[in-house]
């Protein structure tokens, strides 16, 4: 019984902080590839899958609390000033991955804000050799340097998927 009252305390808090943190309505993107499912879950969370389509440098280590570095330069070298780091909070294999920005690039202009915001993306099979991606951001504030944080992604996001469209439809 005691366990019970915690887990359903642990919940509420766990709801309530979201709500704390999440000023602003979620982002949500949403994308369909003509890949499968297997397909699209090794391009995101394989070490080549997100050199394939993504990113010149990549890694990623699939585990709760696991890094997924990524470099855009292919000059660069991953760990360096301009390197990408996301730490996985949270993964259902091939049904959702959860990441959240622990170091962003040097120059980035949106620190402050970026250590509020997460991203959850879910992978939807819509038939045998088609697959739905939903990224959704949330942590987003009403302050001004988060609002120019979300319309950075609101930009980003959709190129993102096209970008992962376009490596599938290329093959």
């Amino acid at each position: 019984m005691m366990r019970r009252g915690l887990l359903v305390v642990s919940m509420a808090a766990c709801s309530c902080g979201l709500i704390v943190a999440a000023d602003s309505p979620p982002l949500v993107h949403h994308g369909v590839v003509e890949a499968s499912l297997d397909d699209v879950w090794a391009a995101f969370t394989t070490t080549a899958g997100l050199k394939a389509w993504m990113v010149p440098h990549a890694d990623i280590e699939l585990k709760i609390g696991g890094k997924m570095r990524t470099h855009y330069d292919k000059n660069g070298t991953l760990g360096d000033d301009n390197s990408i780091e996301n730490t996985i909070l949270s993964y259902d294999p091939k049904r959702m991955l959860s990441i959240k920005a622990t170091k962003a690039p040097k120059n980035f202009p949106f620190h402050k804000s970026i250590e509020r915001m997460w991203s959850v993306i879910y992978f939807e099979p819509v038939g045998a050799k088609r697959t739905k991606v939903t990224v959704v951001g949330l942590g987003y504030g009403d302050d001004e340097e988060s609002q120019k944080l979300r319309r950075h992604f609101e930009v980003g996001n959709p190129y993102t998927l096209k970008k992962l469209q376009q490596h599938f439809t290329a093959k």
